[in-house]
């Protein structure tokens, strides 16, 4: 019988072995990934909003059962935990079929290793979370993790699309400066949002339940943190139009560039347009800020109904990725040693240059 079983277990192993993945298919992979990192979000924020963060007050049991009781919040909270599985599932996958990618990539192993670390790291942080009653600084600090795992989701998705020393360096240095900026600012805009949320009424607990809310200044706490919050995204909002802008305009030398083309300036001079997805990330960016300013403004009318903050912080996420993605787009910088001039790479004897340049453009 061992025998038996030994003998189906070996060609079950010689296929595993055989097992490849081409680049497309692993980069669909990564695809999935982000896609069901962006989902817990949106739905980890659906349990906030209803005022389910305490449905089960135990982790990682419900009320010390592996099930929840039938009661709404309950079923909300450990719903949520639930979709947790199927997103380390996918997590997981992506960092395992790193290694069966032909060609085999270090650069997409590493980023993908941080998948199911982060998830993993989700999961701690958001049992302390609950454990700690919904304090305002676990809960920040939960999103935040959210965000920073979408960072290296999108970083591994956009690295799988291309290979090495394909759009890899910047034509446009300012517009690649200008397009980090807008990801550092965006950064601020959503964790000052995350304040505003913390110092409003959605602190994630049922009405009766103790919250610990950000308040620094009393009843002016909510205030105060919303019109920073507003303010910080505006200049947010600017810094992405002049994004716009410059991928934009006539002239603009915005493609990527890459090879011995990179270590001679290439493109960078030619005066060829921007880079279409530069174009296109950067044109949805400042929809999707448009949109927010107008919820934004809408929901602190309205008094920050839970379906508008809902709306809120989902086009979040959609605009970190956006922004992110922006970014990608732009490109690397390009060093300043590969900016070697057409005519003198010429007379030093153009073989070297462009050599030094492919080893640049592939770093």
């Amino acid at each position: 019988m061992l025998s038996h079983m030994l003998g189906r277990i070996r060609p079950l192993r010689r296929r595993l072995a055989e097992f490849t993945l081409t680049p497309a298919r692993y980069a669909l992979a990564a695809y999935a990934a982000l896609a069901a990192l962006t989902l817990i979000v949106m739905s980890g924020a659906a349990v906030r909003l209803t005022g389910s963060g305490l449905g089960c007050p135990t982790w990682p049991r419900c009320y010390g059962k592996i099930y929840p009781p039938l009661e709404t919040h309950a079923v909300i909270e450990f719903s949520n935990r639930m979709i947790t599985v199927p997103v380390s599932i996918v997590a997981i996958a992506a960092f395992a079929l790193a290694f069966r990618r032909r060609p085999y990539r270090r650069d997409l192993m590493r980023l993908s290793a941080l998948l199911p670390l982060g998830v993993l790291a989700q999961a701690v942080l958001g049992g302390l979370t609950v454990r700690g009653a919904l304090d305002y600084g676990w809960v920040m600090g939960h999103f935040a993790l959210s965000m920073l795992l979408l960072a290296a989701a999108v970083a591994l998705a956009w690295r799988a699309t291309y290979e090495p020393g394909k759009r890899s360096l910047s034509a446009d240095r300012t517009l690649t400066l200008w397009a980090r900026g807008a990801v550092v600012l965006g950064g601020l805009t959503i964790f000052a949002g995350t304040a505003a949320t913390a110092a409003g009424p959605h602190a994630g607990g049922s009405p009766g339940q103790k919250i610990n809310r950000l308040d620094f200044d009393g009843r002016g706490t909510m205030d105060f943190v919303i019109h920073r919050h507003g303010e910080i995204a505006l200049v947010f909002g600017l810094v992405a139009l002049l994004v716009w802008w410059l991928a934009h305009r006539p002239g603009s030398a915005g493609a990527p560039v890459t090879g011995s083309l990179a270590g001679h300036g290439g493109a960078a001079r030619d005066g060829a347009a921007a880079d279409p997805l530069v174009r296109r990330f950067s044109s949805i960016t400042c929809v999707l800020i448009a949109l927010q300013g107008a919820v934004g403004l809408d929901q602190y009318e309205t008094h920050l109904p839970t379906e508008l903050v809902w709306v809120h912080v989902s086009l979040a996420s959609f605009t970190w990725l956006a922004v992110l993605l922006t970014a990608c787009a732009a490109g690397r910088l390009q060093p300043r040693e590969a900016g070697i001039p057409r005519k003198f790479g010429a007379e030093m004897g153009s073989e070297a240059t462009a050599e030094r340049a492919d080893v640049l453009a592939t770093r």
